[in-house]
C-alpha cells in the first residue's frame, strides 16, 4: 500500500489542482441553490471530459514527451493558439483560486489587525510569497510529496462531514433533475461544468507533471501512469458529489446564499462544515478547506509558468534559462494586480474564469483526441473503440453546450 502511494504523483497533482474552486465553491453553490437537481451536470461533465484528460498521461507513456511537443507536431498554429489561450486565461484563473485561499486564511488565522477587506488582500500577497518560495526552492519533488498529505486529509474530512450531515438530516431530499432556463441559472450551469472536475487545459499540466515524474521515479511505468491518473480522476468525482451533498443538506432551502466577498464566503463555507460536524471540528475542517485551496493555488502557480515556458521554447526553438522564473513572477504580480481591483467581486471573477474554461474546452478536446489517435502516437496506444465513441460524444457535448450558452446570452 505504501509503495503504491509512493508511486502516485501526477494524478494526485491533478486532483490537487481540480479539487478547489470547482468543488469548494461551485459544487457547494450547486447544492445550496439547486439541491441535487444538477447532479446530472456534474456526472456528465466528468464522463465526457474523461478521455481528454486521460490522453495526457497516455501520450507521455506512449512517447516520453508532453502534450506540448505533440501540439507542435500537429502544426505550429496549434501551439500558438494554446499559447494565446493560456495567456488570456492564466491570470484570471490564478486570481480566482488565490482569492478563495486568501479568504480562508483570513477566516482561519485572523485579519492581522486590519479591516476584513484589506486583510484578504494582505493574505493574498502572503499566500503567493509562500507558494513562490516553495516552488522555487522545493520544485517538483516537494509538490509530489506535499500533495499526498493534502489529498488524504481533505478526503477523510470531507467524507466524514457528509456522513455526519446525512446522519443529522431529517428532511427528505429530492433527486429530480432539472435543466435551468433562466439566463443567470444557465450561466451558473456552464460555469459549474466549466471547472468540473477541472479546465481541459489541465491535461497539458498533467502531461508536464507526468514527464517530470518519469525523470525522478524509475518505477513510474505506463501502467502505473494510467492507474495514477484514474485514482486522481475518480477521487475528484467522488469528492465533487460530496460537496454537492454538503451544500444541499446544510444550505438548500435555508434562505441563505453565498456571498461574493472572499472573506464572507470563506466564513460561510467553514460554518457550513461545522454545522454538520459540530464546533469541535472548526479548526480541522478549516485547515482541510484551506489546504485544499492552497494546493490548488500552488499547483496552478507551478503549472501555468511551466507550460508557458515550455511552449515558448518550442515555438522559438530556444532554451530560456530563467524562463520558468520569469513566468512565475509575472503570474504572481498579475494576480495581485487583478485581485486588488476585483477583490469584492470574487463570484464574478470565478464565473468569468469558469465560463472561459468551458468555451475553450472543445479546442483542447479536439486537439488531444487528434493527437492521441493520429500518426504521432504509436498504434498500440491509440484509444479503444469505446474510448473513441466516448471522445466523439464528449466533443459534441462540449460544442453543443458552448453554443447553447452563447445563444442564451
Amino acid at each position: 500500500m505504501i509503495t503504491k502511494l509512493k508511486n502516485l504523483g501526477p494524478g494526485l497533482l491533478f486532483a490537487g489542482a481540480a479539487i478547489g474552486v470547482s468543488h469548494l465553491v461551485q459544487s457547494t453553490r450547486a447544492g445550496a441553490d439547486f439541491g441535487l437537481s444538477l447532479l446530472w451536470a456534474l456526472l456528465l461533465a466528468n464522463l465526457f471530459k474523461y478521455p481528454f484528460f486521460q490522453f495526457g498521461p497516455r501520450y507521455v507513456a506512449a512517447t516520453g514527451e508532453s502534450l506540448l511537443e505533440g501540439y507542435k507536431k500537429l502544426g505550429k498554429g496549434v501551439l500558438v493558439a494554446y499559447y494565446i489561450l493560456t495567456f488570456a486565461t492564466m491570470f484570471t484563473i490564478q486570481t480566482a483560486v488565490t482569492i478563495v485561499t486568501a479568504g480562508l486564511a483570513s477566516s482561519l488565522f485572523g485579519n492581522l489587525g486590519f479591516n476584513p477587506e484589506l486583510a484578504v488582500k494582505i493574505w493574498t500577497v502572503v499566500v503567493l510569497i509562500i507558494c513562490l518560495g516553495l516552488l522555487i526552492l522545493g520544485k517538483y519533488k516537494l509538490l509530489d510529496n506535499l500533495i499526498k498529505v493534502i489529498i488524504i486529509v481533505l478526503s477523510i474530512s470531507t467524507i466524514l462531514a457528509v456522513v455526519m450531515a446525512v446522519y443529522g438530516n431529517d428532511s427528505s431530499v429530492s433527486l429530480t433533475q432539472v435543466l435551468p432556463k433562466e439566463v443567470s441559472k444557465v450561466a451558473f450551469l456552464i460555469a459549474f461544468m466549466g471547472w468540473m472536475p477541472a479546465p481541459l487545459d489541465v491535461s497539458v499540466w498533467h502531461s508536464l507533471w507526468a514527464e517530470e515524474k518519469r525523470k525522478s521515479d524509475e518505477n513510474y511505468k505506463p501502467k502505473s501512469a494510467l492507474f495514477d491518473f484514474n485514482v486522481g480522476y475518480f477521487g475528484t468525482v467522488i469528492l465533487g458529489i460530496c460537496f454537492v451533498l454538503l451544500g444541499c443538506l446544510v444550505m438548500f432551502g435555508s434562505g441563505e446564499t453565498f456571498s461574493n466577498a472572499a472573506g464572507t464566503f470563506s466564513s460561510q463555507l467553514i460554518n457550513m462544515y461545522t454545522s454538520s460536524l459540530g464546533n469541535w471540528a472548526y479548526i480541522l475542517i478549516g485547515i482541510a478547506a484551506f489546504t485544499t485551496m492552497f494546493s490548488t493555488t500552488l499547483t496552478c502557480l507551478d503549472a501555468s509558468p511551466r507550460a508557458m515556458d515550455r511552449t515558448q521554447e518550442l515555438l522559438f526553438s530556444k532554451d530560456y534559462k530563467y524562463g520558468y522564473l520569469i513566468w512565475i513572477f509575472l503570474l504572481a504580480i498579475g494576480t495581485i494586480f487583478i485581485f486588488f481591483f476585483f477583490a469584492s467581486e470574487m463570484g464574478l471573477l470565478i464565473q468569468i474564469a469558469t465560463v472561459l474554461s468551458f468555451i475553450t474546452a472543445p479546442f483542447y478536446a479536439i486537439i488531444n483526441y487528434k493527437l492521441i489517435s493520429g500518426k504521432h502516437t504509436p498504434k498500440q496506444w491509440h484509444p479503444s473503440k469505446p474510448m473513441h465513441f466516448l471522445s466523439w460524444l464528449g466533443i459534441l457535448f462540449l460544442i453543443g453546450f458552448s453554443i447553447w450558452y452563447l445563444t442564451t446570452l
